[in-house]
């Protein structure tokens, strides 16, 4: 702990997760540094079709956390009116492929108390006049009213700016920014050029590349990340505002009235290089834009105006990973595949952790010690760490 009247954290990351958590410690009262390798959201927060939601089968543990995260969204609107222009809940519709059913899907939801509706393929427009109805499966389809989208560039420069306001210090186009750790804790960060940030705490939300540096560190954890891609359209001139998950095509606007599409089908499609660069078939833009026609109402001429490729972040396990690093005093992480659903509440959950020093119970299920042989480790592996006010 270094001296002075208010602790210092240095947060590696200027994506949802990193200015998130910036925010909510800056809020708190702590000095806070926030580095970037490029500018802010230009990693995989700024290529996600940011669909907020808890829909289909999942832990009761990985559910309430996603609740929570959809709460803090709708509170964030009530403090901030012009976030209506890029935080909507106008709802998600999604249905079935060929050969199968939704009637499973839509009995889990309801059982465990979500707002989940069945609608007949005859009463779509009720729900989601965006919508052809000769789109969607025979059986019908699932609406889910309390769902919605975020423009997460917007958001996050919104959170830097609050971050700011508080007295954060933001340094975007620092290179790769690496944790400084001596001995077994973090004591800072190294950007690119060599300079050295001291820190009390350090916070690693590097999104697709938290498993790389966690493993430069001598802490290895499963990766399940891909690489993807979405694809942001010209504007349209039909008014899209339901979230669509469909068998070919997801499909959700942006306040500038264009459209974000995505696709499992056309992610696999992905080139990755001996280099690591990526390159995305044409056949796959042109086949996203033919899907999404076909689904929207009047069937529009859709055109792609660009491509965000990268690497998608997943666990290994598919759930999310956050709070103290193993073996590594004061290093604190975040690793998650639904980082537009889980933006605010892991920022939140995680600043307090850090300030208190007292674990969240809804992150028990989700911490990095369940990938690491812990018995080496203690008596870090505990979960005690020390909080940042402690003086």
């Amino acid at each position: 702990m270094t001296t002075g009247t208010s602790p210092h954290v240095a947060v590696i990351g200027g994506g949802i997760l990193g200015t998130s958590t910036a925010a909510y410690l800056a809020r708190a009262g702590v000095r806070v540094t926030l580095v970037t390798s490029g500018e802010l959201a230009d990693g995989a927060s700024g290529r996600s079709i940011a669909w907020l939601n808890s829909s289909g089968d999942r832990s009761a543990a990985y559910h309430y956390l996603r609740l929570a995260g959809i709460d803090r969204y709708r509170s964030w609107q009530a403090h901030h009116p012009e976030s209506e222009a890029y935080i909507r809940f106008d709802g998600a519709l999604k249905w079935a492929g060929p050969g199968e059913s939704f009637r499973s899907t839509f009995d889990f939801e309801r059982r465990n108390g979500y707002d989940s509706l069945w609608i007949d393929r005859a009463d779509i427009a009720t729900v989601a006049p965006d919508v052809d109805p000769a789109a969607v499966a025979e059986e019908g389809a699932i609406y889910n009213p309390g769902e919605g989208w975020i423009s997460m560039p917007d958001l996050i420069a919104a959170l830097a700016a609050d971050a700011v306001a508080a007295g954060a210090t933001v340094h975007e186009n620092v290179g790769h920014a690496r944790v400084d750790v001596q001995g077994d804790e973090a004591v800072g960060v190294v950007l690119a050029d060599g300079t050295r940030i001291a820190a009390d705490h350090v916070v690693l939300a590097t999104g697709p590349a938290v498993p790389a540096d966690l493993a430069a560190l001598g802490v290895t954890i499963p990766d399940a990340t891909p690489a993807a891609f979405v694809l942001f359209t010209d504007p349209v001139d039909v008014t899209v505002r339901t979230v669509l998950n469909t068998p070919r095509v997801a499909v959700r606007p942006t306040p500038d009235g264009r459209l974000v599409l995505d696709a499992d089908w056309a992610e696999q499609s992905v080139q990755v290089a001996d280099d690591g660069s990526l390159t995305v078939p044409e056949a796959s833009v042109e086949g996203l834009l033919a899907e999404a026609s076909r689904v929207l109402a009047g069937n529009p001429t859709l055109t792609a105006q660009h491509v965000g490729a990268g690497l998608k972040p997943i666990p290994g396990d598919g759930n999310p990973a956050v709070g103290e690093v193993p073996g590594i005093r004061n290093l604190s992480a975040l690793f998650t595949h639904s980082g537009a659903t889980l933006g605010l509440i892991l920022g939140e959950l995680l600043a307090d952790e850090i300030v208190t020093g007292t674990p969240s119970p809804l992150l028990a299920d989700f911490r990095f010690h369940r990938f690491v042989d812990t018995a080496a480790l203690e008596p870090i592996a505990t979960g005690a760490w020390s909080p940042v006010n402690e003086d």
